[in-house]
């Protein structure tokens, strides 16, 4: 069942002061792919968390979707049991459940030059096939899955932000240390993908250092399309940079709600965007302003088609 993570208003700084229903003022809060929206194009981060626009998904999200369900599914399963075989068999039970939760995934093959439902199936099997070249599930016992994660910054009376996020998988050595590992159905990053994959992953050491005091000593990026591997180690000194980082960024946001400015940042990245009909840099004219402005907090599935990264 998809988790949901409850709401989090921050209509502007003046309504994200107020107190609630239980006079307890909420806090701000903050996802990674949030977070990279607003870094990469504020007007993105408009379109997603203010004006709420759906977006319609691409094959190569709803597969990135697939991919991480059978994969949580497949540990789940005896060690001795947990092959590619299995995996691959998984596939088709997985892809009917998700489409029963969310309909509109099944709308990718109707598409003019879509590919029918064997070969995206296939396809998603074949990525299962990269994963398997770079990790051997029998070997593997995670301590958590598909593991909401959050943690309150700064100091009570003072400013504070709530971050939290999904993540793929953490493994818990004997000895304690952390490994924080993520699935990417893309290919490797590169130029422009490779910035946001980092900060997504220092998001996450930045959690789990602030909650459990530990430092995680391996965040794993799996590419399974390129079956390649990408570690990375962060310490304390740069987490703490990471932490002003982030408050740097919500006083942003906070500064482009008050004012309503929310400017678009061309980039590589506008050519997978779906929003080019509203966005003035294409000759697109921007929705009204909403009256009630509200940002949420979506669900893992949710979150992982808004931060899927094109194929490449």
């Amino acid at each position: 069942m998809t988790e949901q993570v409850p709401t989090e208003h921050v209509s502007s700084p003046s309504a994200a002061a107020a107190p609630g229903a239980d006079g307890v003022r909420p806090l701000p809060s903050l996802s990674p792919s949030r977070a990279a929206d607003f870094k990469t194009c504020p007007l993105l981060y408009r379109f997603r968390s203010i004006d709420r626009i759906p977006e319609q998904p691409t094959a190569e999200q709803v597969r990135g979707t697939l991919v991480h369900a059978v994969l949580e599914k497949l540990f789940d399963s005896p060690a001795t049991a947990r092959t590619r075989p299995l995996a691959e068999e998984m596939v088709e039970p997985q892809w009917d459940r998700l489409v029963e939760e969310q309909p509109e995934f099944g709308t990718i093959f109707e598409a003019e030059g879509a590919m029918t439902r064997e070969q995206f199936l296939s396809s998603a099997q074949d990525l299962l096939g990269g994963y398997f070249a770079v990790e051997d599930p029998r070997r593997l016992e995670p301590a958590e899955r598909e593991q909401l994660i959050e943690a309150v910054l700064g100091a009570e009376g003072g400013e504070q932000l709530l971050i939290r996020g999904y993540i793929d998988r953490l493994d818990v050595s004997p000895g304690g240390d952390l490994r924080v590992v993520d699935y990417k159905t893309g290919g490797a990053p590169r130029e422009a993908f490779e910035a946001r994959a980092l900060f997504q992953l220092k998001f996450y050491a930045l959690v789990l250092w602030r909650t459990r005091g530990v430092v995680p000593r391996v965040l794993r990026l799996l590419y399974l399309k390129d079956a390649e591997i990408c570690d990375y180690t962060p310490d304390a000194e740069e987490l703490t940079r990471f932490e002003k980082t982030l408050f740097a960024l919500w006083r942003a946001i906070e500064n482009a709600i008050e004012t309503q400015d929310f400017r678009p940042k061309p980039s590589k990245l506008c050519g997978w965007c779906s929003h080019q009909q509203r966005c003035p840099e294409f000759g697109g004219t921007l929705p009204p302003f909403p009256v009630q402005v509200t940002a949420q907090t979506v669900d893992s599935r949710q979150a992982r088609l808004l931060a899927a990264q094109p194929e490449g």
